[in-house]
């Protein structure tokens, strides 16, 4: 998949580990919804993804992704109200 944003002075898409995050959070989601229930191979081990793997995915490493964006948002809002504050201040 590729990762698009919009175009940074401060480094590529493919250089913010968070977009990857995005991007890995909105592929899982959507392998689970094409997987309509049916067993997930993984290409290390024979046995698939069954429904309780799949349960722990949906309940606890997709909000365990979402959380942490979540908190890479907050962190990002507040380094642009600091950054917005300096370049408010007189010289």
């Amino acid at each position: 998949m590729v990762v698009t944003a919009a175009p940074s002075p401060f480094c590529s898409p493919e250089e913010d580990p968070f977009l990857l995050l995005q991007s890995t959070l909105r592929c899982v989601e959507r392998i689970l919804q094409r997987s309509a229930g049916r067993p997930l191979r993984r290409t290390w081990i024979e046995f698939p993804y069954g429904e309780e793997e799949i349960t722990l995915l949906e309940e606890e490493v997709l909000p365990a992704i979402q959380q942490c964006l979540q908190r890479v948002d907050e962190i990002d809002a507040a380094l642009q109200g600091e950054q917005e504050a300096r370049m408010a201040m007189p010289l």
